[in-house]
């Protein structure tokens, strides 16, 4: 079967002929549909992330190997299926949980896969959807989309799931009577608009320094669109929350000018959610964070369970589409790229 894969860090995905996996016992094989290009996807062809101070975390210091088929946003047609695999139907679209553990340490056993310590996640450590075919370990792992269009599911397994459990920690007494602040206007960013208004929520400012990206968040239904260049966007973000206090805040970046404005942003008793990879290090007043009684979480994709959740909503037609772009499996490079110079808006997705 074709795969287009990092062969080595930084350079272009290589097209590889790999032998098509026989599954066994549970897993189910499934010919990919539909593959969402994500911006995580970035960081695994770089190799790493950056930790601020000089700091870097490797792939290699996360199990991952190389060559490495990416791709974690899958949805997949049942090929075939080992012995015991059960539940399925022949010719039914499957969304791909992706967020893989163990299987045995106490977070996979409180159904929290997503926070193992040693992941076996799809297109990471195990290979993914950029591939005529995709194997997947169990059919816990698969979700029918029943006749939704495999192109818009796909990124519900990460952008959407990410988006909607970082909602959850901020939580519905929060969203439901505070508009909240959402920093980046890509992918992510127009998911959680979605998102946020399927959940009946009070809006949300949107924060981004590409105008194309502002322009599509205010199409979305953002509250207001900000530049978060600008030397007044603290005051331009108060302004637009009509003088009201900010109590939550979603970071999709996760840079350090984007950290520094949302913990500026946000009123006595706020919380911020940190989401995004873009990496660096913060310089926040540690004294302010008590002072502010700030909360500060991270989020981490979500688990299968928030997934199964998600996708009610989607079924139920709750959830606005985001825009998606289709494109075929052989320039998954070329978008990848085009992903890098933050030409996407939306979602990219390589569709057969």
């Amino acid at each position: 079967m074709k795969c287009y894969c990092v062969v080595n860090f930084r350079a272009p995905l290589e097209p590889l002929d790999l032998p098509m996996p026989e599954p066994q016992g549970a897993q189910v094989l499934l010919q990919v549909r539909a593959a969402g290009v994500c911006h995580s996807d970035i960081h695994l062809w770089e190799g790493g992330y950056d930790l601020g101070q000089g700091r870097t975390l490797t792939l290699k210091d996360r199990g991952v190997t190389l060559p490495l088929t990416m791709g974690h946003e899958t949805v997949g047609t049942l090929a075939a299926a080992g012995p015991d695999a059960a539940g399925l139907q022949p010719g039914r679209n499957y969304l791909v949980y992706p967020w893989i553990g163990c299987g045995q340490c106490p977070a996979c056993q409180a159904g929290q896969e997503n926070h193992c310590p040693a992941p076996a996640c799809l297109g990471i450590h195990r290979p993914g959807g950029y591939a005529e075919y995709v194997l997947v370990p169990h059919a816990r792992y698969l979700i029918d989309i029943g006749d939704l269009d495999p192109a818009l599911a796909a990124p519900y397994a990460c952008s959407g799931l990410t988006t909607y459990s970082a909602l959850k920690k901020l939580g519905p007494d929060l969203y439901r009577q505070h508009p909240i602040v959402i920093f980046g206007a890509g992918g992510l960013g127009l998911m959680c608009l979605s998102l946020l208004k399927a959940l009946d929520g009070a809006g949300a400012i949107v924060v981004d320094i590409d105008p194309a990206k502002r322009r599509a968040a205010l199409d979305a239904g953002a509250l207001a669109a900000i530049d978060g260049a600008a030397p007044d966007a603290a005051a331009q973000l108060l302004q637009a929350a009509g003088g009201r206090p900010l109590y939550g805040a979603i970071d999709l970046v996760g840079a350090p000018a984007t950290t520094a404005l949302a913990f500026d942003c946000l009123a006595k008793g706020g919380k911020l959610v940190m989401v995004g990879l873009f990496g660096g290090g913060s310089n926040w007043p540690l004294a302010l964070i008590p002072l502010k009684a700030l909360s500060i979480l991270g989020s981490y994709v979500g688990n299968l369970a928030e997934l199964r959740e998600l996708m009610e909503l989607v079924r139920a037609g709750r959830v606005p589409p985001i825009p998606v772009s289709r494109y075929p499996l052989p320039q998954a490079d070329s978008v990848l790229d085009a992903l890098r110079q933050g030409k996407v808006v939306g979602r990219a997705v390589l569709a057969a």
